[in-house]
């Protein structure tokens, strides 16, 4: 992998503080995905949120950055959280499965990520998790590589690095599985508050508290039949149905970009490998070239040039040896051929995973970029409703 990912690691560990299942995870076999071998009980399913992914920064090694750029990236960071989140759904240990904005409130579980690398052969992703009373699940950074060979074959079907995927579902089943039902029926009445303190922070700030390390608490819970309890538990399920709305755009988000997105992984590893090869072999015709001059030099110096036979071994050797370095360089020309053919294919996606313009109430907006802002400027709205049904003052921002 990249020579940084070492260091890297130690400074997502220290800013995270300890992890439950490391901080490493080698996905580059075959990991079976787990399911559940019996149904869950309604009442300890999670609802599980996976945050729009964090895009990361590109390399700045000139090669390693060929063929990439933001706009893909960015088109990633959708793409891949829709992939996870179909993976999850399979395994039968959860409840709704959602895709959501980053820094939305009121999840159960929330899982969050950062795309450290990824291009086609590699895909190298942080990924966090951690529950409505702030308990951390695991901070781990999950790591696969695919041969080109993969994109070359024609009985190859579904996600190359579904491993990768599979490692990550399993994770979060293991710690769901480590907690009590006790845990469970917390978590999720946790979730409701902060959900009712984030719409209306006066009404329902008594009702949770929160330690210096982020943790939750609760102090004492509403009364199953209070009013403006059971008006934020109306509200909390008009936020769910627009959440829905939102991960319906997402899944077509998907499924547009899927056909670009796998063909232009498929080219730009060929074209990397492609690339590798004719570097290695314009370096190997260099050296070739360099010590065949380097030997017509050791006849000259020896004096064994002087008779007829030294003079055309040495004249072969040093015509041979600038050929030998001319091709190379040659093959160095072809490199660039290479490079411009994955920058060509890194734009040409791009232009194709372009977001999808979505109309939310009455107004459109684009996914990407907007969507999170779309969500704040709905959540404001969710606070003016509660306002309006409540005639409390001081719950809109």
């Amino acid at each position: 992998m990249k020579p940084f990912t070492p260091l890297l690691l130690v400074l997502l560990l220290l800013i995270s503080g300890c992890t439950t299942l490391g901080t490493q995870r080698d996905v580059s076999g075959y990991v079976p995905l787990n399911r559940s071998v019996s149904e869950v009980p309604e009442d300890q399913l999670l609802d599980i949120w996976i945050e729009v992914f964090d895009p990361g920064v590109l390399p700045t090694d000139p090669e390693d950055a060929a063929g990439l750029s933001q706009d893909i990236r960015e088109a990633e960071a959708r793409y891949l959280p829709e992939q996870l989140r179909a993976t999850m759904e399979k395994t039968g240990y959860w409840g709704a499965v959602r895709m959501v904005p980053r820094g939305t409130e009121g999840s159960e579980v929330l899982v969050s990520g950062t795309i450290l690398v990824s291009d086609g052969e590699q895909l190298e992703l942080a990924i966090s998790a951690q529950d409505a009373t702030g308990r951390q699940w695991f901070n781990a950074v999950y790591e696969a590589e695919v041969p080109a060979l993969v994109y070359q074959s024609t009985r190859r079907r579904g996600e190359p690095f579904q491993s990768l995927y599979n490692a990550i579902a399993n994770d979060l089943a293991k710690f769901r599985s480590s907690l009590t039902a006790a845990d469970i029926t917390n978590i999720r009445r946790v979730a409701e508050l902060r959900f009712a303190t984030d719409l209306a922070p006066e009404a329902f700030a008594g009702y949770l508290e929160r330690s210096e390390s982020g943790d939750y608490r609760i102090v004492h819970l509403p009364s199953y039949d209070d009013p403006m309890y059971r008006r934020v538990q109306a509200i909390r399920e008009r936020d769910f149905l627009l959440i829905d709305t939102l991960n319906g755009h997402f899944d077509n988000f998907y499924r547009e970009m899927d056909k670009p997105y796998s063909e232009w992984r498929r080219a730009r590893s060929e074209e990397a490998a492609a690339l590798r090869a004719i570097e290695k072999e314009a370096l190997k015709r260099k050296l070739l070239g360099i010590a065949a001059i380097a030997g017509a030099i050791a006849i000259e110096v020896s004096g064994n040039s002087s008779n007829a036979g030294g003079r055309v071994a040495r004249d072969v050797l040093v015509l041979g040896g600038a050929y030998a370095i001319k091709t190379g360089f040659d093959k160095d020309s072809e490199t660039e051929i290479h490079r411009d053919a994955i920058e060509e294919l890194g734009e040409s996606f791009a232009s194709e995973a372009q977001p999808l313009v979505v109309e939310v109430e009455g107004e459109t907006h684009e996914l990407t970029g907007s969507a999170e802002a779309q969500y704040s400027q709905w959540r404001g709205l969710l606070k003016q409703i509660y306002t309006i049904e409540t005639g409390l003052p001081g719950t809109v921002n």
